[in-house]
């Protein structure tokens, strides 16, 4: 191996991802393989069908069911893991999203946004999403002395969006908790464990297809304001996360801690004129 394939590469390392039936983690599951990762799929759903096509691939893969937001749960996987694989070296907090319920309208003002919908969406992006797996893959990580985690952000955390008001206020404390974790374990632990966020631009998701496409599939106004705003002119493509990913979770980032790396198309860049 050349010094700059020796750079980004992941060859021995156990990589843990939540959220992992997600479409935007097969795309970074896969890049984080190709780097010579062992992988480590877990979702609240069985993520069995993506750990077989993982395989299929050729890549190296496990799977185990896991609700992010169940702390004791996350602690019974954590340990599964270390003991039938292995360590988690890298952690990547995938685990995320919107609901409808929780997401302003013409047929649902934001006065009337039920609280449970709202708390819904805060706890998995917050603490599902980045602090209770951190909590307890970061204590392994401290007892080792090194790691990494890289935690998901998105553009609502710097330009708070229209109507995801519970979504963007969520992601926003994503950002101000990975800033704070990064201080943290460097300072009182490790300065080899690293803590970073990517902040994505707009892919089609699941979560946010309704807002984004109509019943057809043609742009609704909100995907037309987006893609004039986004200075390439597309949506993004799960496999554009990839090469990010691999550059924080590698030796290549080791100088790397604290940032929020926009994905974005230059969304987050542009004023508008």
């Amino acid at each position: 191996m050349d010094p700059l394939q020796d750079l980004f590469s992941l060859r021995g390392k156990i990589a843990l991802l939540t959220g992992g039936a997600g479409v935007l983690a097969e795309a970074v599951a896969r890049g984080l393989g190709w780097a010579g990762a062992r992988l480590v799929i877990t979702d609240h759903r069985s993520p069995q069908e993506r750990v077989d096509m993982l395989r299929a691939e050729g890549l190296e893969a496990q799977g185990y069911r896991m609700d992010v937001l169940n702390r004791a749960e996350i602690e019974t996987v954590a340990e599964g893991v270390r003991r039938e694989i292995g360590p988690v070296d890298i952690l990547i907090n995938l685990a995320g999203g919107n609901v409808p319920e929780a997401t302003a309208g013409p047929d649902r003002p934001f006065f009337d946004l039920p609280p449970e919908a709202l708390e819904k969406v805060v706890a998995l992006n917050l603490l599902g999403g980045a602090i209770l797996p951190c909590q307890v893959f970061a204590r392994q990580m401290a007892e080792r002395g090194e790691g990494v985690i890289i935690n998901i952000a998105s553009m609502a955390a710097f330009r708070p969006l229209t109507r995801v008001v519970g979504y963007a206020a969520a992601k926003a404390a994503v950002v101000n908790f990975t800033q704070w974790l990064a201080v943290h374990l460097a300072q009182e632990y490790s300065p080899h464990i690293r803590v970073n966020a990517i902040a994505p631009g707009f892919f089609l998701t699941r979560q946010n297809r309704y807002l984004l496409l109509d019943e057809e599939g043609n742009l609704t106004p909100r995907g037309q304001a987006i893609l004039a705003h986004t200075p390439m002119g597309r949506f993004g493509a799960p496999e554009d996360l990839i090469g990010t990913v691999v550059w924080l979770a590698s030796p290549a980032s080791r100088f790397v801690t604290g940032a929020v790396i926009p994905v974005d198309g230059g969304f987050n860049a542009y004023a508008g004129v």
